[in-house]
């Protein structure tokens, strides 16, 4: 019986979804996410803003530029594609 268990827990992976917003929706089916996190300085202590653009697979080309979206890692779909659009979480006006 633990098997069982077993092999369902590590058949379900668990997502890991990256909240960012969309830079860029020019590619077909395709939209550049720029996500942001804050950094603590390891001497001087001051929090700092890095981002990192990912490209992510949109398949209805419902996302446009400055909406904010969830996207989840996938296996590799292009060369520089390693995600894929989960849903619109607010749309820019």
């Amino acid at each position: 019986m633990s098997e069982v268990e077993n092999t369902t827990a590590t058949a379900e992976k668990k997502e890991r979804r990256v909240v960012g917003r969309v830079a860029s929706n020019k590619g077909d089916k395709t939209i550049t996410v720029v996500v942001e996190r804050s950094v603590k300085h390891p001497v001087y202590n001051k929090i700092l803003r890095r981002s990192t653009k990912l490209y992510a697979h949109d398949e209805t080309n419902v996302a446009k530029e400055g909406d904010l979206v969830a996207i989840v890692e996938t296996r590799p779909l292009s060369r520089t594609k390693r995600f894929k659009l989960v849903e619109v979480l607010q749309t820019h006006a």
